[in-house]
């Protein structure tokens, strides 16, 4: 950013839908509590599967969250936990919204994948009646940004409006994009996030063949081991979350709680494999670096870490190397937690609700642990906060989000 006088970005509301609830209230207290969200898949017979559990929301009647008719048939699984997400971020931030100028307000969500289950159920369609019985809705509820699109209209938000879709970085790139927009003066507020719902036939069986998902069939809420020797690959996870971005003196002058300062981002590329990260953990490296020198924090500030931490050997091993890269002798003194270990993995919408819990854990001093780590495996040898929640007082945090491609 150079010179530029850059303008000062808070977060003043968080909002989630997860497995563990459809409220980011509730999402928080079972990370405080170390309860998992992996069942059984439900939406299918998995029986066949390598894999037969994820980390699924729970069942809701659409009826009590939209008014829209036929929500089910416009509105893929994707985009509706999105709005739930949304509306629980704007509740908490207890902003008025007619009080606001809304062409300086936009939407900038992430997400990996987008609508698969509307894609899956589309293309059944097609096969048993034909061309000719092809939905009109189907285009608008499978597109990526469907759920920017949605929330714009919902909430009138006039100002830029997209998606971003980088894999399992899908939400950090909107989050960090959402930063750098309201600090260049382009809007005042944005919501940003991610979501995804993809517990579907193709995905599970997709990355099941990658042999990328745990298959401990027999014990699925000790499935996701981040860190630990025991580990044996990632839990689906479906989920959104979303928050509210908004210049710092924008927020001070309508009285709002500010629970964080956004201050600094950085991305990169390893150019190394399609999936799998470079062992030398240059690129997550280079990228903790830019973040840190974005926000002219010294690193030896940062005492949390909310890990990428997906329970995958590579992944793992990675991202400790990153953080001893990045941070020398100071990498032991960092508290490291994976909310992965409970909600599972979110793809495209794991870096929203691992800020969201960031923030929360800025706000009430207060960090979640890692459920399910026992043994440190090779090569992983921080602090992961193993099992409880801890009281700490969190100065700086930053949060990694790392992904396919």
């Amino acid at each position: 950013m150079g010179e530029l006088n850059r303008r000062r970005v808070v977060v003043t509301g968080v909002g989630a839908c997860t497995s563990l609830g459809l409220t980011f209230e509730d999402t928080w207290a079972g990370l405080l509590a170390g309860r998992s969200g992996v069942t059984r898949i439900r939406r299918f017979d998995p029986e066949d599967y390598r894999t037969t559990f994820a980390a699924q929301v729970p069942e809701f009647d659409p009826s009590l969250y939209f008014d829209e008719p036929m929500a089910d048939k416009k509105l893929d699984l994707f985009t509706q936990i999105s709005i739930i997400a949304a509306e629980d971020c704007l509740k908490s931030s207890a902003i008025d919204l007619d009080a606001v100028d809304r062409e300086r307000f936009g939407c900038i969500m992430g997400t990996g994948i987008g609508g698969i289950t509307a894609i899956e159920g589309h293309h059944v369609m097609m096969l048993e009646r034909g061309p000719r019985r092809a939905s009109p809705h189907f285009i608008p509820k499978m597109m990526p940004n469907a759920m920017s699109g949605q929330l714009s209209i919902r909430f009138g938000l006039q100002g830029t409006n997209f998606a971003t879709s980088s894999a399992c970085a899908s939400a950090g790139h909107a989050l960090g994009i959402a930063l750098r927009t309201i600090q260049y003066g382009e809007a005042d507020l944005l919501l940003s996030g991610g979501s995804e719902a993809a517990v579907s036939t193709q995905a599970v069986a997709a990355f099941g063949a990658m042999k990328a998902l745990s298959t401990r069939n027999d014990d699925p809420e000790a499935a996701c081991r981040p860190f630990d020797k025991d580990r044996d690959g990632f839990v689906m996870g479906e989920g959104a979350a979303v928050l509210l971005l908004e210049e710092r003196e924008h927020a001070l002058a309508r009285g709002a709680t500010i629970l964080a300062e956004f201050a600094g981002y950085g991305s990169t590329a390893d150019a190394y494999h399609i999936t799998q990260p470079k062992e030398d953990a240059a690129g997550p490296s280079r990228a903790i670096e830019l973040a840190l020198r974005d926000t002219g924090i010294a690193p030896e500030r940062v005492n949390y870490v909310n890990a990428h931490g997906t329970s995958t050997y590579y992944n793992d091993l990675v991202e400790t190397r990153a953080l001893h890269n990045v941070f020398g002798a100071h990498a032991s003194k960092l508290a490291v937690s994976s909310t992965k270990s409970m909600v599972g993995h979110l793809l495209g919408g794991s870096a929203a609700i691992e800020a969201c819990a960031t923030v929360q854990a800025i706000h009430e001093r207060r960090i979640h642990g890692t459920l399910n780590h026992h043994e440190a495996g090779e090569g992983c040898d921080l602090d992961y906060v193993p099992g409880e929640a801890r009281a700490l007082e969190v100065d700086c945090a930053i949060s990694n989000s790392l992904g396919f491609g």
